[in-house]
């Protein structure tokens, strides 16, 4: 009996009658309540066979604990219009009988047999066979080749010394910005030269900003095209 044996486990026994006379049967177990047999006990025609369906109930395992149970398959020849199967067996004679001894074995899967099983019961993978031989084409490719970085790295450069030039430019403006209206402030007079002064360096400021964002905004695009 091949566990587990949390549910009811069946064996089959096949008892064949190889004489020219008609066989009662009976089967025996040493654990009567352990086991549900069906059937227990017939007749088998000359060259049949039969099949006994041996039920062994759930129990609790313990691997430790040799199987004791034994079963044994009882026969005799029938008698000619027999009519009365348990006085055939009292009737019968000792020497009449013949009997075969089976001792039960309680066996619990191996890990191997159960990871057989579920291998067994997954299907099998479906191979595409519409794929072609040979190499797979290469993914298109975003990165830069070397002649282009060195593009880039230089017009990054060169950007940034605009930059840096623009940055000097409007300090100094921003300076010299400051200075006039220090100058117009301190001229008590107001004259229309000081007022010229300070409108121009005040009105250079905005241009200068729109420069500075135009050459981001085209060094980004610029970028993200490349």
């Amino acid at each position: 009996f091949s566990g587990p044996f949390t549910d009811v486990v069946t064996t089959n026994l096949k008892l064949r009658n190889p004489s020219d006379r008609k066989v009662c049967f009976k089967v025996k177990t040493t654990a009567p309540r352990r086991y549900c047999v069906r059937p227990n006990s017939g007749i088998i025609d000359p060259g049949s066979s039969v099949i006994v369906s041996v039920m062994l109930q759930p129990f609790d395992y313990d691997p430790n604990e040799k199987s004791k149970h034994k079963f044994m398959v009882q026969t005799t020849y029938a008698p000619p219009n027999i009519s009365d199967m348990e006085a055939v067996w009292k009737e019968a004679k000792p020497d009449e009988l013949m009997d075969s001894k089976l001792r039960c074995v309680f066996e619990m899967p191996s890990e191997n047999d159960k990871l057989n099983d579920i291998d067994a019961s997954k299907p099998a993978p479906v191979l595409n066979t519409s794929k072609q031989d040979g190499p797979m084409p290469k993914p298109h490719s975003v990165s830069l080749n070397d002649t282009e970085t060195r593009k880039l790295v230089e017009e990054c450069k060169r950007l940034q010394a605009e930059i840096m030039k623009l940055t000097d430019e409007n300090r100094h403006l921003r300076d010299e910005g400051l200075r006039l209206r220090k100058v117009a402030h301190s001229d008590k007079s107001g004259s229309p030269t000081a007022l010229a002064l300070r409108d121009n360096g005040s009105n250079s400021l905005p241009s200068l900003l729109v420069v500075i964002a135009a050459i981001f905004i085209g060094f980004f695009l610029g970028k993200f095209i490349l």
